[in-house]
């Protein structure tokens, strides 16, 4: 059997099997898909290291929301999100200590660093806030992502010389909430909830919180 006849057959055997799960498939209705990916998803995965299948795999109403929306391509209600927006900030933990912000140095460490939640890392580690992927943190930088909007001059722009004082607590608040859960303030936001989530401990949140509006910080220079 030649080459060219062989490519065929391959290629008409692969179309009769897509041709096969197509129509097997459109026989279900939306709850069955569901579970038949769930199913598939399940089995396609293990646990391995700290990095867990039914962490990954948890039901989430609010990613749930926003990826069916984006399936559909149309954006969630403005009811449905405020709702969802209303729930993820009832979610939100607030320093336990009453303190907003720590060590800008430290959170810059922590800003610059991609580190962690893989199957390699081990448990307990210190993982870092992965934000150069998505802002600009610093002038300086000559290589940051774009999918979040540009953090350098953060404090300055919004007026904070001094965090702690009460005309910057509306702004303090806020910018420990967007850290601790983003989706508290837009439902379905690309950017991790990093408190939430427990990517980042109150500690770390603590100090980027300090990157940002600390004026001795680079992101406010």
């Amino acid at each position: 059997m030649n080459k060219k006849l062989t490519k065929t057959l391959s290629l008409l055997g692969a179309g009769a099997l897509v041709a096969g799960c197509a129509a097997t498939t459109s026989n279900l209705d939306s709850a069955a898909l569901d579970k038949l990916t769930s199913d598939v998803v399940t089995s396609s995965f293990r646990d391995q290291g700290i990095v867990k299948v039914s962490k990954a795999l948890a039901d989430d109403p609010t990613l749930k929301a926003c990826d069916a929306a984006d399936v559909a391509g149309k954006p969630l209600s403005g009811e449905a999100a405020k709702a969802l927006e209303e729930a993820n900030f009832k979610a939100i933990k607030w320093p336990s200590n009453g303190k907003f912000l720590g060590d800008w140095k430290e959170g810059e460490k922590i800003a610059q660093s991609g580190r962690g939640e893989t199957f390699t890392d081990q448990a307990g580690m210190a993982n870092g806030g992965n934000c150069y992927n998505c802002h600009q943190i610093d002038k300086k930088e000559i290589s940051f992502g774009t999918i979040g909007p540009s953090l350098y001059n953060y404090g300055k722009i919004r007026g904070v010389k001094d965090p702690s004082s009460p005309e910057s607590k509306a702004i303090v608040e806020y910018t420990w909430g967007k850290i601790w859960n983003s989706k508290a303030y837009n439902a379905c936001s690309n950017m991790p909830r990093a408190g939430h989530k427990g990517i980042l401990n109150e500690d770390q949140v603590r100090h980027i919180v300090a990157l940002l509006l600390d004026p001795k910080s680079p992101v406010n220079q």
